[in-house]
């Protein structure tokens, strides 16, 4: 059972157990990479390298236009770890209203936008369906900053209700509708009389037209559950004063978000002049690689706690168990990297370099995840309810909210340097240097979290369990070396979990932590019953 709500029906008291949360969230998004991987395939395998590229570039068009939806969640998770009354609520209503202005900014430059990129007009009504999800990423960043700050376990369970429900009803549209149009579909005056006869009727993208809507109807479904468990606080009243003091201190977060999203101009380029193919290698690499970032899931709770109690062992912990898994996630990702990437497309099976300088680039992107984290943690510029931008202009919070200009710096130049000059119309190529130019840039944005940290706070890096991981990982990387590698799905996953397998077993018999570790989750269990 949960803990008990909260005085006044409020979301339930702090379920902050660091471990606990992180384990459960984790395990949620290993399950969810089945059926991820499931939707993946679904998709590469029924599309054309053309279409592949739309489906990366519709999401890579979309999150430009959520730039903002991060400002508020951010200020909201922080008033409600402090038991700020009404925070839920204003948060939830102020995303939303300016999910709808993002939204209808949006619209009306669809076709602007679509044709800047070259996108064939046959493709453009998927950008206008897209809109629904500037609306549901608004919604899930504030209903995820409200439940990360009191129940973040809660977060672990909607991101698996997502998944299923998407790859099931992803499988459904697309395997069992596909063919029936297929076979007798025009596109004539009598299909298109309104905007759906016009969708199901452009047959060349329509397992993308399914693969989108499923994907939309997976959200609504997730929101919906999130919102069954914020319900009671939405009785509370408004607190306008609240949002003032928020928009005082957005400018920062906006210079912020605007900086991450302007380093993704570097896909935006890889579109215009990588050539056929090139968004979608990358992107399939990514798909990969991205696994690797949910051992950042482990550290899930380490944000409110430090806001809540700012304790250094917590750091040393999330770091640790965040190590423990992020270090063979990558191996493994390394080591197979050319059954792994062959799996969603065999075509794609030449971009295997592509993957293993993602692995490594994702495993640079969770460690300094932490390491953000306690900056942000760590700070006090909001703890009395007043916030200014002097004050933040004087803390190491506005350094960190900055480091996505630096990056963007060295990507948005170099990459378009290189690929007019060196890859224009290659897409392997073209890929592959996107990939190294932005890991370069990465690490050098990771060195310098690492000296704001450095003058914050002592962090005792875990460096004797770190070698403990690394030995193991090297292990198991040894017997992967060695198995004949193949494009088969079923001996590729066989292979990882033996490989798994053999890296538990070391690390069992090497680490009297890891061995107590199966011990202490289960007491942690407990204590929510």
């Amino acid at each position: 059972m949960d803990e008990p709500a909260a005085k006044g029906g409020r979301l339930a008291k702090k379920d902050l157990r660091l471990q606990f949360s992180g384990f459960l969230i984790f395990a949620t998004k290993l399950i969810s990479v089945a059926t991820g991987l499931i939707f993946q395939l679904i998709i590469a395998r029924s599309t054309t390298k053309t279409e592949y590229d739309i489906w990366f570039n519709t999401y890579d068009t979309v999150l430009w236009f959520t730039l903002l939806a991060g400002v508020v969640p951010f200020w909201t998770m922080r008033f409600v770890v402090r038991e700020k009354e009404g925070a839920v609520k204003t948060g939830i209503l102020s995303n939303l209203a300016i999910s709808i202005v993002a939204t209808l900014v949006y619209l009306p430059l669809v076709s602007f936008i679509t044709s800047g990129l070259g996108v064939g007009s046959e493709y453009v009504p998927l950008y206008f369906l897209m809109a629904i999800q500037i609306i549901e990423l608004h919604a899930l960043t504030i209903l995820e900053a409200c439940l990360q700050a009191r129940i973040p376990k809660k977060i672990g369970y909607g991101l698996l209700i997502q998944q299923i429900f998407k790859v099931i009803l992803g499988y459904f549209l697309i395997m069992s509708f596909q063919q029936p149009f297929s076979s007798h579909m025009k596109l004539q005056s009598d299909y298109v009389s309104n905007l759906g006869g016009y969708l199901l009727a452009m047959k060349p993208y329509q397992p993308l037209l399914w693969a989108v809507i499923a994907t939309l109807v997976a959200f609504v479904v997730q929101i919906a559950y999130y919102f069954t468990l914020v319900k009671d606080d939405m009785k509370f009243k408004v607190q306008w004063d609240y949002v003032k003091e928020w928009l005082k201190g957005s400018i920062a977060n906006i210079i912020n978000v605007a900086g991450n999203q302007l380093a993704t101009t570097i896909f935006f380029l890889l579109f215009m002049y990588g050539g056929e193919g090139a968004r979608g290698r990358f992107g399939a690499a990514t798909q990969i690689a991205n696994i690797i970032t949910y051992s950042s899931f482990l550290a899930f709770a380490l944000y409110p706690k430090l806001l809540a109690e700012k304790k250094n062992e917590d750091v040393t912990m999330s770091l640790k168990t965040v190590l423990m898994f992020a270090i063979p996630m990558t191996a493994g990702a390394v080591v197979l990297s050319s059954s792994y990437i062959s799996i969603l497309r065999e075509e794609f099976a030449d971009a295997s370099l592509i993957l293993i300088v993602l692995a490594i680039d994702a495993f640079v992107a969770v460690i300094s995840g932490v390491f953000s984290t306690v900056v942000f943690g760590m700070e006090t510029v909001d703890e009395n309810e007043k916030i200014t931008f002097r004050r933040l202009a004087k803390s190491r919070l506005i350094i960190a909210f900055i480091l996505p200009y630096f990056h963007a710096m060295i990507t948005i130049p170099t990459t378009f340097y290189v690929l007019t000059t060196y890859a224009l119309n290659q897409p392997l190529q073209a890929a592959l240097y996107v990939s190294i130019i932005n890991f370069v840039a990465r690490f050098v944005m990771f060195l310098v979290l690492l000296s704001i940290v450095h003058k914050m706070t002592k962090i005792n890096v875990p460096w004797r369990s770190t070698a403990k991981y690394v030995l193991a990982a090297g292990a198991m990387s040894i017997f992967l070396l060695l198995v004949p590698h193949t494009t088969r799905l079923s001996i590729t996953l066989v292979t990882t979990a033996l490989g798994g397998i053999i890296y538990l077993a070391i690390l069992l018999a090497i680490d009297k932590e890891v061995r107590a570790l199966p011990k202490t989750i289960l007491q942690e269990i407990r204590k929510g019953e």
